[in-house]
């Protein structure tokens, strides 16, 4: 769809897209202020994911879903890079998750599987820890070195979490999960998710747990073996030391890039020679965006997306947390 339109440049909030989920609870709504339930597992604060399509929620296009300004104003909202990159699709989905139990331990296709068996994107992510109850937990890779065949054999004894490594996690820490990767948020866990735009999952094994009527969820032991990365590799770790004002980066691959900003009274980002848009998920504190003049606020466990065509943007916080995502040109 054309337009003779001039498209205008602000920072856009969207409606949060509440998922409630058998494992889910009550931060969303208790720590992040979300319309939630106490069952919320997700909220989806970006998407074009099918059948759950953000809407703006803010600003002069208010009330279009996110797709409709996409068709009218690609570039300036993507960039042309990105159009280009990812056929003009959103490549990302963003979420905020709280883990009252844990997930199924699971694992996700990377593109070339994904496309043929769902004409979806994979699913390489990156979670960073927001809150943690003590004691809480993530499993993310193999504790020992595993053969497929040791991994079937274990789903039939049901010794598969013997052989899972698990990690005692705290507010800040930060996993990058490629695809193929085995995983589980744990109990207690509250973490901000980035991934690509998929929503295709892998179940291994569901704790054996059943819903209210008696059901267990379904497994996908097949398919996930074949999307399984079964070397020992310590590729997840993100280490970091923030620098007041500045973009440290966490995560640089071929879908996304992620920063953390530390704001202690102003931080000035330049994104005039940057042909992408920028999110920013509020981590900790409240900030002020100010985009080109046009200023928003953004609290604690929201999300804004920034358009390719903006040039300056002024944050303004107290001791604010932001994560920065976008496609690296």
């Amino acid at each position: 769809m054309k337009s003779n339109k001039e498209f205008i440049p602000y920072g856009i909030k969207f409606k949060p897209i509440l998922k409630d989920k058998i494992w889910g609870g009550s931060k969303l709504k208790d720590f992040l202020g979300k319309s939630a339930s106490a069952q919320a597992g997700e909220s989806w604060e970006i998407s074009t994911v099918k059948g759950d399509i953000s809407e703006v929620n803010n600003g002069v296009y208010k009330g279009l879903k996110f797709v409709e300004l996409l068709e009218v104003f690609q570039n300036e909202i993507l960039g042309k890079y990105v159009v280009d990159k990812f056929g003009g699709n959103f490549p990302l989905l963003i979420k905020y998750i709280d883990a009252s139990k844990n997930l199924s331990v699971q694992v996700h296709p990377g593109d070339e599987m994904a496309r043929k068996k769902h004409n979806s994107y994979g699913k390489t992510e990156m979670w960073y820890i927001m809150q943690a109850d003590p004691g809480s937990m993530i499993n993310v890779g193999w504790k020992n070195k595993i053969s497929p065949e040791e991994y079937s054999e274990s789903l039939k004894k049901g010794t598969i979490t013997d052989h899972l490594n698990f990690i005692k996690v705290d507010r800040g820490d930060t996993f990058f999960i490629k695809a193929g990767k085995v995983h589980a948020i744990g109990e207690g866990v509250m973490l901000a998710e980035i991934q690509q735009t998929s929503d295709v999952t892998y179940r291994v094994y569901d704790w054996d747990r059943v819903d209210e009527n008696g059901t267990s969820r379904e497994l996908h032991i097949e398919s996930a073996g074949q999307a399984m990365n079964f070397n020992l590799k310590d590729d997840y770790t993100v280490d970091y030391e923030p620098v007041k004002n500045e973009s440290i980066n966490l995560v640089d691959c071929e879908f996304f890039t992620t920063n953390i900003i530390e704001v202690h009274s102003k931080a000035v980002k330049d994104y005039s020679l940057l042909d992408s848009f920028v999110i920013f998920m509020n981590v900790s504190g409240t900030a002020k965006i100010d985009v080109d003049g046009k200023e928003e606020v953004i609290e604690y466990g929201e999300s804004i997306l920034i358009p390719a065509m903006a040039n300056s943007v002024i944050i303004q916080g107290e001791k604010a947390k932001l994560l920065e995502i976008l496609i690296s040109n």
